[in-house]
């Protein structure tokens, strides 16, 4: 019977966090059971073997629960090196104010920073604050926190905190599973955690490293391990990789690795200071996966180091079907650079989501339509540490819900009638290692999000039909051109799934929000298609001013349309959005006799006017929504013959005298109360 873990913390995203970190070593070998404060109260007692704790002060809190015979671990815990480069980011000497899920912990967490910066910083812990005081203050948080003040200057969210490798070892010591830190797992780890303790290149490059904890370890795990000190000399060589290689430890230690083991990258690991992941070479006659990862410890490098296994057939195979996976187009075509624009705010926008791209957490990008949402999700994939592995998008609007789990979970043979021989993997294993990206999320029906949610959680699937459980190692990265936020609180989104999805946001700025681009951006379009057309100064503007709620797309298609007038010069005439914007000049809000002259004198037909209105107030009074495919359809039915460009534009010009408001996404036009007083008057001008 395996022995049980419990772990407990202030909050659920604390433990939701270290579980993800213990279950990445150590995968299911631990039973793993939660505690966070809001819930022991509800618990009679913590059953476990062993029990972690952050604090002593939530030792004392939960004592009387802990079962007597219980082992017990206090957490070290540490930061992530992008926590740790937010903070080198602060201004040398600023005073910041720190603030983690109670006082004991504040100043722990206080105390491993300015063992990684020094003194950079003058931290105050927030517990000793008065509230009074922030308002000119920097603060601190670490995740989601419950204490995030109003006044202060600034907010800066370091992320969960993360057990440090001394914990871990810990854990492996106390559940006799230190043969289970898989180097791949551990490699992975220490890319994303800064330990304020002895670094684990250092205790690689110890004189007397067969005392040290990690001798033990190094001689347990089933890879071999071969390190280099930065002149490129052996001081680390295991049994396993004498095993691998064939070649004797006195033959090798002191030797140059570089020379004696060319295949291994280490040349090029030290001259990037960049790991080469999962690469597969031969050594002594049989193919071995091989990944090697620079030391490097308080921006120093120490050398570089070499994991390396034999290539199972089982290995082989997922191999295989990854290239071929990879060869059918799962594989992410953009990059960064493909992102066009010269604002700050799409700069800034592509600096963020390269800090992303580093983290394996989930990133929820919120967009309108043609903003180019998938263009961001394909270059954070070729930017991060999983750009070798697939990269899987799915629309998740654009599948019957039927099909759409098939797809994502995949099937058992007989699974249901139509299944194919010998079952089909989901795209959960396709990607796995790699990228998921699921546009239109909240289009996912809520019982695919139950799912999707344990997913997420346990990092597992199961096949429709199927009993077995998969492990996968997928990084998320879902999209929505809607209101999530409005969903959620709706009801037609899940609250827990939003918080999972939306760790890392990422908002892309419509065109509108960036109209230094829109020029720019015309001007790449036209050398793609080699054409050398000019704009008008009256045309430049009329681009400018344009609304463009199609985005980047509507802009694309427009340049296209001049294009193909073949003419040199392009007139505001030829714009095809011409017609529709001419009356611009004509804004603000007017009163009711100008707006139906307006309509009128416009040439415009106020059937079209009052059947959009009439429609919109029917949608109010019945508290439900109306958009403008619905309307077309309606409108066919009625005989009057309107299509959804002329609707955009009535919305458009509507909205521009507060007769109805545009939201984005399902919450469609809503007509207001202006809107209904408009209607009421036009009902008695047209019966006049």
């Amino acid at each position: 019977m395996k022995k049980t873990l419990t772990i407990v913390s202030y909050s659920v995203e604390s433990v939701n966090n270290y579980y993800a970190q213990i279950r990445s070593l150590f995968s299911d070998a631990i039973h793993i059971k939660k505690v966070y404060l809001d819930s022991y109260g509800a618990i009679e007692e913590i059953d476990s073997d062993v029990v972690l704790i952050p604090s002593y002060d939530m030792f004392e809190r939960i004592r009387k629960y802990i079962r007597g015979d219980a082992d017990l671990i206090f957490a070290n815990r540490t930061i992530s090196k992008m926590a740790l480069e937010k903070l080198l980011e602060i201004e040398e000497g600023t005073e910041v104010v720190m603030v983690d899920e109670s006082p004991e912990m504040t100043v722990q967490m206080m105390s491993v920073v300015y063992q990684l910066i020094g003194k950079r910083l003058n931290i105050k812990s927030y517990w000793e604050m008065d509230k009074d005081q922030l308002e000119d203050k920097i603060v601190i948080i670490l995740g989601q926190s419950d204490y995030l003040p109003k006044t202060a200057k600034k907010i800066i969210n370091i992320g969960n905190s993360l057990l440090d490798f001394n914990t871990i070892i810990d854990i492996g010591m106390k559940f006799n599973l230190m043969s289970l830190l898989d180097n791949q797992d551990i490699g992975s780890s220490y890319k994303e955690v800064k330990t304020a303790n002895f670094g684990l290149a250092e205790v690689f490059s110890l004189t007397n490293i067969r005392e040290s904890q990690l001798d033990f370890l190094l001689h347990t795990i089933d890879a071999g391990v071969i390190g280099i000190d930065e002149q490129g000399n052996i001081f680390v060589y295991n049994d396993n990789a004498k095993q691998i290689t064939g070649l004797d430890r006195n033959k090798v230690i002191n030797q140059n690795g570089i020379k004696l083991f060319p295949q291994l990258s280490f040349k090029r690991v030290l001259e990037k200071l960049e790991p080469v992941e999962e690469k597969i070479v031969k050594m002594n006659g049989y193919p071995v996966v091989v990944s090697v990862s620079p030391l490097i410890h308080s921006e120093k490098l120490y050398g570089a180091i070499a994991l390396i296994r034999k290539y199972s057939d089982i290995e082989r195979k997922q191999h295989m079907l990854k290239e071929k996976l990879i060869g059918k187009g799962y594989k992410a075509k953009y990059y960064f650079d493909d992102i066009m624009g010269n604002s700050e705010a799409i700069k800034r926008c592509k600096a963020i989501a390269k800090r992303m791209a580093r983290s394996n957490s989930s990133i929820l990008i919120t967009g309108e339509t043609g903003t180019g949402k998938e263009l961001f999700a394909q270059a954070i994939h070729n930017y991060s540490p999983r750009r070798d592995n697939p990269f899987v998008a799915i629309n998740c609007g654009a599948i019957p819900e039927s099909l759409l789990e098939s797809e994502l979970f995949g099937y058992e043979e007989g699974a249901f009638t139509g299944a194919k021989k010998g079952g089909k993997p989901g795209l959960f294993e396709i990607a796995d290692r790699g990228t998921l990206f699921l546009d239109e999320i909240t289009e996912m029906p809520m019982s695919l999000q139950v799912k999707l949610l344990r997913v997420l959680q346990e990092r597992e699937v199961v096949r429709i039909g199927g009993d077995r459980i998969i492990n996968v190692d997928v990084r998320i990265i879902a999209a929505t051109n809607g209101n999530i936020k409005e969903r959620v609180d709706m009801g037609e989104f899940r609250k827990d799934l939003y918080y999972r999805l939306n760790v890392l946001p990422l908002y892309i700025p419509p065109l509108r929000e960036r109209k230094e681009d829109i020029l720019f951006l015309t001007d790449k379009i036209k050398k793609e298609f080699n054409s050398d057309f000019v704009l008008t100064d009256t045309a430049e503007e009329y681009l400018k001013n344009y609304n463009w709620d199609g985005n980047v797309r509507e802009l694309r298609n427009c340049v296209e349309y001049l294009i193909n007038l073949d003419k040199k010069v392009i007139e505001a005439e030829d714009l095809p959005f011409y017609e529709e914007n001419r009356d611009d000049n004509i804004s603000g809000k007017m009163d009711k006799g100008s707006l139906l002259l307006f309509i009128e004198s416009a040439g415009k037909d106020i059937k079209k006017y009052m059947f959009v209105l009439e429609e919109l107030n029917r949608a109010y009074m019945n508290r439900t929504r109306v958009g403008r495919r619905s309307l077309c359809k309606i409108a066919e039915s009625k005989g009057i013959y309107i299509g959804e460009q002329e609707i955009r534009r009535i919305f458009s010009e509507l909205e521009r005298f507060s007769l109805v408001t545009i939201n984005r996404g399902r919450s469609g036009t809503v007509i207001t109360a202006e809107g209904r007083q408009m209607l009421d008057y036009l009902r008695v001008k047209k019966m006049g």
